[in-house]
């Protein structure tokens, strides 16, 4: 297989939040398409939280685009020149205040949608976490710390009886494999 040849960019639209950008590409059997729409966005970062008694330490907010309140794992974008590690441990004691003096294990690293989106998320399992902080949210959060037993999590995702996103379920069963299988 040969990858795509692209004719043209330009960009319909940037912001601090993404990028759509216009392709014109060449498919190698010389097809082309005209109008092949890129969203641009930053890197991501998430990870499982796990207290020292086995709570899974959850994140509940408003989502526009879903119409509804997700319950979720940590997560954010990188600041600055931090690593995707520092990015998720700032972003954990933002939003919910948890900390741990454990080393975090990164549990994967992923393209969310190769297809349309330039982005990757790094998911992080962070063990032995407490509560040291109070929240500290940007004006745009509005967020509610939720803990469920980390156990029992994965029946209430089976019998759909939580209201999440994919990134959250993924990133649950990277963890539950990881700790059966290394702690």
């Amino acid at each position: 297989m040969d990858k795509w040849k692209t004719l043209k960019s330009e960009y319909m639209h940037k912001s601090p939040f993404g990028n759509i950008r216009k392709d014109c590409c060449e498919l190698p059997n010389g097809l082309v398409i005209e109008d092949y729409f890129v969203n641009e966005y930053t890197d991501w970062v998430n990870g499982v939280v796990i207290t020292k008694d086995n709570k899974l330490v959850l994140v509940e907010q408003y989502r526009h685009a879903g119409k509804g309140f997700f319950t979720e794992i940590p997560a954010g974008k990188k600041e600055g020149n931090e690593t995707y590690e520092a990015g998720l441990l700032r972003e954990v004691k933002e939003e919910t205040g948890y900390t741990s003096s454990k080393e975090h294990v990164l549990l994967g690293e992923f393209m969310i949608n190769p297809a349309t989106q330039t982005n990757k998320v790094k998911t992080y399992l962070i063990i032995e976490a407490f509560q040291a902080y109070e929240q500290d949210l940007d004006d745009t959060e509005e967020i509610k710390v939720r803990l469920f037993d980390f156990d029992h999590f994965e029946k209430l995702l089976w019998e759909n009886k939580i209201k999440t996103q994919l990134f959250t379920v993924n990133a649950y069963f990277m963890a539950k494999t990881y700790i059966d299988k290394n702690l």
